[in-house]
């Protein structure tokens, strides 16, 4: 069996932040529209996807309002494909010039899909009450790369960066690790959509993270940690588990290992990629920080 070794080195320069008054958004109401002909499969490759729009944030207690001018029956269920309905909200079939009602009342990502057209995702992200807004897209970036949490506070930390056998870049942001605090992971597969990964973060040898079978329409998705025992760092291990929703695509079982993650403002990371036997992948970032004098 053969082995073959790559060794590649990034290096990751500080986010800027700049200073100034926050922007404020309302984000009382918001409405999401299934797109027209979305009932027969094709909506999902195109930029705008099967709703309109396929990330949409709200307040806390705000109102999303799903209509559906396409001809066809559909409906807003809360969960994913993959595993099913969730249980926050189902509306049923929504016939052609229909509309159903959400109205939110947690801060976090929420996911949804058509039970009758599964290739139908969408996002909600839910925020508190006049968060601040910097200009960020519907990824969760800003402006200028930085990543937002799903309260929607600004994650300015360093990121570490990693690849796939076949391309495709997987980065990470995580907010400071605080003892008796839960840490944000955001991970995104750069330019990739209908991504299935399990992502497990460990902390001194105790898992605070374990969730399988994620799926990002969109190619990025935030994960929250138990609350953690200490700040030391953690270890991030992603496995890939596939592009799609029936059938996976990709190389499947490989992982992305980031070790020592400890973000700081101006960290320098350092990647070091191998590609190993079984086509497992297993790249190693150290994420140190960097005194500052």
């Amino acid at each position: 069996m053969k082995t073959i070794a790559i060794s590649s080195f990034f290096v990751l320069f500080a986010l800027a932040v700049g200073v100034g008054s926050p922007a404020f958004a309302d984000h009382s109401e918001v409405t999401v529209a299934a797109a027209d002909g979305s009932g027969a499969p094709g909506c999902e490759e195109t930029d705008e996807g099967c709703y309109i729009p396929s990330t949409a944030t709200v307040d806390v207690g705000g109102v999303v309002i799903f209509t559906n001018p396409d001809t066809a029956a559909h409906t807003y269920t809360s969960g994913n494909p993959g595993d099913g309905p969730d249980g926050v909200f189902d509306s049923s079939l929504v016939m052609a010039g229909g509309s159903f009602e959400w109205s939110p009342t947690e801060v976090g990502e929420q996911h949804y899909f058509c039970m009758v057209h599964p290739w139908m995702q969408g996002v909600i992200i839910v925020q508190e009450v006049g968060a601040a807004e910097d200009d960020h897209d519907d990824h969760g970036h800003d402006d200028h790369g930085d990543h937002m949490d799903d309260k929607g506070h600004l994650i300015t930390e360093a990121s570490a960066t990693g690849m796939m056998s076949d391309g495709t870049q997987v980065s990470v942001w995580t907010s400071e690790p605080m003892a008796g605090e839960r840490m944000q992971v955001h991970v995104e597969f750069v330019d990739a959509e209908h991504v299935n990964h399990d992502i497990t973060v460990t902390q001194n040898g105790e898992t605070v993270l374990d969730d399988m079978g994620a799926h990002h329409h969109e190619g990025s998705g935030m994960h929250e940690t138990a609350p953690l025992s200490s700040a030391d760092p953690v270890d991030i291990t992603i496995t890939f588990q596939g592009y799609g929703i029936d059938e996976m695509t990709g190389p499947v079982g490989e992982q992305v290992v980031f070790t020592n993650v400890v973000p700081e403002f101006g960290t320098i990371a350092m990647m070091i990629l191998a590609v190993a036997i079984i086509s497992i992948v297993a790249v190693t970032a150290k994420s140190r920080v960097v005194p500052r004098f």
